[in-house]
């Protein structure tokens, strides 16, 4: 199963966004030729509502690739944002800091060289929006690296949930990809049933979580 989504809404839905150009449409192109996984182009307006509704200002991304998520964010909050990313391949990391330099971003986005379980503890501050997009076997440990440095009110996305339809039924499950889905079956549940988050599960993509952190004056 390669989409989530019916294929006629998928790319009608695509159909409907206006085509990118520069830097970011340059990125798309190389993702592309290079079969290196961004976020798609739905997942990305959605983000980009989000930002734009929430005022988020500051967002932490664990899995930078080739930057093209970091910039589409800073695109959203425009010249005062701030987005921290942490990437583990050095030569995505330099591709990375190549295209952001290429977009104009390199005072908004800080991307740091290494694995997240070891950036994580030594990052300092908090954020409005963090954006889970790397091994997706490891959500739960990074989830649990970064819960504290989301603000109250905050947003976590955590993109590629539903993964190509193996995380919501065994039919599609790969023998292969066993561990990946009884893991992110786990994080899901923990998310769903955080009782400081509400989540919604969203059939977009290859499968969004958004979840909301409340603050200590939330009531029900």
């Amino acid at each position: 199963m390669s989409n989530i989504v019916n294929e006629f809404v998928e790319q009608y839905i695509r159909d409907m966004l206006p085509q990118n150009t520069g830097i970011i449409k340059e990125m798309e192109d190389y993702a592309e030729e290079n079969n290196v996984p961004i976020i798609q182009p739905e997942v990305a307006k959605l983000l980009e509502v989000i930002i734009k509704m929430s005022n988020i200002k500051s967002v932490l991304e664990i899995g930078t690739a080739i930057g093209y998520s970091a910039s589409i964010f800073t695109r959203a909050m425009g010249k005062k944002g701030k987005v921290v990313t942490i990437e583990k391949s050095e030569n995505m990391y330099k591709i990375a800091n190549e295209n952001i330099k290429k977009a104009g971003y390199e005072s908004n986005i800080e991307v740091i060289f290494g694995d997240a379980k070891d950036v994580l503890p030594k990052i300092e501050g908090k954020f409005d929006m963090i954006f889970l997009d790397a091994a997706k076997g490891h959500y739960q440990e990074f989830f649990s690296l970064c819960f504290d440095k989301l603000k109250d009110n905050g947003i976590i996305v955590s993109d590629n949930v539903l993964y190509k339809g193996m995380i919501a039924s065994n039919k599609y499950v790969m023998r292969r990809k066993i561990t990946i889905v009884k893991r992110m079956r786990k994080y899901l549940t923990c998310i769903s049933n955080n009782p400081d988050l509400i989540t919604s599960i969203v059939p977009i993509g290859d499968g969004v979580a958004l979840s909301y952190k409340m603050g200590r004056s939330y009531s029900e």
